[in-house]
């Protein structure tokens, strides 16, 4: 499985690599990305769009009400 994460700072980058070294997870950071750099942008993007109120975010019961889904 893979996460990527956009921290906003460098601070919380600090916050998120010492939280994942005292879960004892693997990972790996820098430069190194899964995406590409047509997806990257996109989630910056995304990020700009959301900071400066052009969009906005869901709750996940929000999300499951707007597509009608029905739990199993």
């Amino acid at each position: 499985m893979s996460i990527v994460v956009n921290p906003h700072n460098e601070q919380e980058e600090l916050a998120l690599l010492a939280f994942l070294d005292r879960m004892k997870y693997e990972y790996t950071h820098g430069e190194y990305s899964i995406l590409s750099k047509e997806q990257q942008l996109e989630i910056l993007e995304r990020d700009r769009q959301y900071e400066t109120g052009e969009t906005e975010s869901f709750t996940l019961n929000e999300i499951i009400a707007h597509f009608d889904i029905k739990e199993k």
